[in-house]
């Protein structure tokens, strides 16, 4: 196999080998720390612009099953394990995971010392880095590298044009930012109607939609860039229609606001993040896809701390007079179920309104 090598912007050196499309990307490197759901992550356009390094040694071992992903969703520019499977089992497998990631355009690298690699971005924090097969690129692609940075990933992930879903009585206005393929899915299952609306859609032409409830959608990105999104989020919040906020969209309605948002040292990506309540003493395991979170010393005045992260105590929910939203993810299919009540308290607050 050819040797690949994925090089960061301080100079760190890990070889490894192949396994998707050849190229050399330019990304910022991420780490997720999720055991399972491989085919999810890389098709999360939360991911957009990133090269995902996966903790876990093993990954491809159930194969490629289509039925899981979205192609049109795979955005990340890369990524990266120590051990890919090329002797798959499972009943739905269709094919190996190695050939999906060639199949869909994506440059991975395998056999890379994850484990020293994820020590790394935990002790200096998140850097850009570059897959190349050129184990000393020059100074000016070294350039390029450290002068990275993500630029509109929430329009490049989110969708181009209105679009309608499901026939259910309820009906829910979604916001798509670059949403994961199971949010507007999670509605439709529970008897709703959804019309999801680009990101850049005007707060009146949702509202035109005559919504029972509102839904601000999670995707990709430095949340301070979302202006336009945060001054449209701030009409609809206004409505008073029910609203639920997800990810970017919960950091998008706080700074709408008046509140503040950070870029987290290494951010919070996995199925099994703790969350615990801050009215009571339950702890729920999330999964969540972010690098950047909402200050604690900055939340709007208009808002309450609903839930914070167990391990380092940042902000993962408000509550609003007519809103919640969290920073994690309750409709995740590739992660734990222990947040679901979040969807059906909103959708039980918008048959109130009807």
């Amino acid at each position: 196999m050819d040797k690949v090598y994925l090089i960061l912007e301080n100079g760190d050196k890990f070889e490894g080998y192949g396994v998707g499309a050849r190229g050399d990307v330019i990304g910022e490197v991420v780490f997720t720390t999720s055991m399972g759901g491989y085919l999810e992550t890389v098709a999360d356009p939360t991911y957009s612009g990133q090269i995902v390094v996966q903790t876990f040694p093993l990954i491809g071992n159930y194969g490629d099953i289509p039925e899981d992903y979205d192609p049109a969703s795979i955005k990340l520019s890369g990524y990266v394990c120590r051990e890919l499977c090329e002797d798959p089992s499972n009943f739905r497998c269709k094919g190996k995971f190695g050939d999906m990631l060639v199949k869909n355009g994506v440059v991975a690298i395998c056999g890379v010392d994850t484990r020293h690699l994820t020590k790394t971005i935990r002790e200096n924090g998140v850097m850009n880095g570059i897959i190349t097969s050129n184990p000393d690129p020059d100074a000016a692609t070294m350039k390029k590298v450290r002068e990275y940075r993500i630029k509109g990933a929430v329009a490049d992930a989110s969708c181009k044009k209105k679009e309608t879903f499901g026939e259910g009585s309820g009906n829910i206005a979604v916001v798509d930012y670059g949403e994961s393929a199971n949010l507007v899915a999670e509605f439709v299952k529970r008897g709703c109607k959804v019309t999801r609306f680009p990101h850049d859609a005007k707060a009146e032409d949702v509202l035109a939609s005559k919504p029972d409830g509102i839904v601000l959608s999670g995707g990709p990105g430095d949340p301070a860039d979302c202006k336009t999104e945060a001054e449209q989020a701030d009409k609809l919040l206004k409505a008073g229609i029910p609203m639920l906020a997800v990810s970017l969209g919960h950091q998008i309605l706080a700074l709408s606001q008046g509140g503040t948002t950070y870029k987290l040292k290494y951010g919070h990506r996995g199925g099994n993040q703790p969350v615990k309540e801050t009215f009571g003493d339950r702890i729920f395991i999330t999964s969540q896809n972010h690098g950047y979170a909402v200050d604690n010393n900055a939340i709007p005045a208009n808002a309450k701390l609903l839930y914070v992260n167990a391990n380092d105590g940042t902000c993962e929910g408000l509550s609003y007079k007519s809103a919640v939203s969290v920073q994690f993810h309750p409709e995740e299919c590739g992660g734990p179920l222990d947040t679901q009540f979040i969807i059906e308290n909103f959708i039980a607050k918008t048959e109130e309104k009807r």
